[in-house]
């Protein structure tokens, strides 16, 4: 019974010896990898745009991707006369290319409270 209850014993370590190692084991952990958004983007993305103020240099054409489920637009705070896209799905871009310094408020012509800012030096 002794020797039944060691082996009993010594296969439980093993068991949880080999459940511990890939824990110390350093590459055998996955690691995530968390894309860096691109300088130029503006995601929309539950009802806002982010980064809700976006700083570019002149000559800079700057995206916006609507991650959403909801349609979205995005229209210069001028009435459209500067850039105006249309109703943006799921996953659709819009671009702009900034050449002029200044600042540039635009918003959502279908939820008129996202709002966003892109200055431009």
């Amino acid at each position: 019974m002794f020797c039944r209850l060691n082996r009993r014993a010594a296969l439980a370590a093993t068991m949880l010896l080999g459940l511990a190692l890939p824990v110390y084991a350093g590459d055998a952990i996955p690691t995530l990898q968390v894309a860096a958004a691109a300088p130029d983007a503006v995601t929309i993305d539950n009802f806002t745009f982010a980064p809700a103020t976006l700083t570019v240099t002149a000559g800079t054409k700057v995206t916006w991707t609507n991650k959403d489920e909801e349609p979205h637009t995005v229209v210069s705070a001028d009435g459209g006369k500067t850039f105006k896209s249309e109703a943006l799905d799921t996953d659709d871009k819009f671009s702009f290319t900034f050449d002029k310094p200044g600042t540039y408020k635009y918003f959502c012509s279908i939820h008129a409270h996202m709002v966003g800012t892109i200055v431009v030096k």
